[in-house]
């Protein structure tokens, strides 16, 4: 599972390369490649903290995403989803008047 930033300068969500590396240099965890690309033509460096926070962010939002899909399989109660070899008879079929005859009979 890949990780989704937030931009902080535009505020759309990107997703960066996994090796969090471009062509031509490494992915910043806080800018899309766009703002990125201005910040380092205009001679503006990343700070590295919140360089940290974003990845630490990402991670943990992974992690819980991760925690609530292996959850939602799992069967609640401890048993596992036994469905029935046939189609269930439906109520329509029952109500008719052979249904009737036999209960009378």
């Amino acid at each position: 599972m890949r990780l989704v930033f937030e931009c902080v300068e535009c505020g759309s969500h990107y997703l960066p390369p996994e090796a969090m590396a471009y062509p031509d240099g490494p992915a910043s965890p806080i800018w899309c490649a766009r703002c990125q690309a201005a910040k380092r033509a205009a001679g503006v460096r990343e700070d590295p903290l919140l360089a940290r926070i974003a990845l630490a962010t990402a991670r943990a939002a992974r992690a819980a995403g991760a925690c609530a899909g292996a959850s939602a399989e799992e069967p609640v109660g401890g048993r596992p989803d036994v469905r029935p070899s046939r189609p269930p008879v439906s109520r329509r079929s029952r109500s008719g008047p052979g249904a009737v005859r036999s209960k009378l009979g």
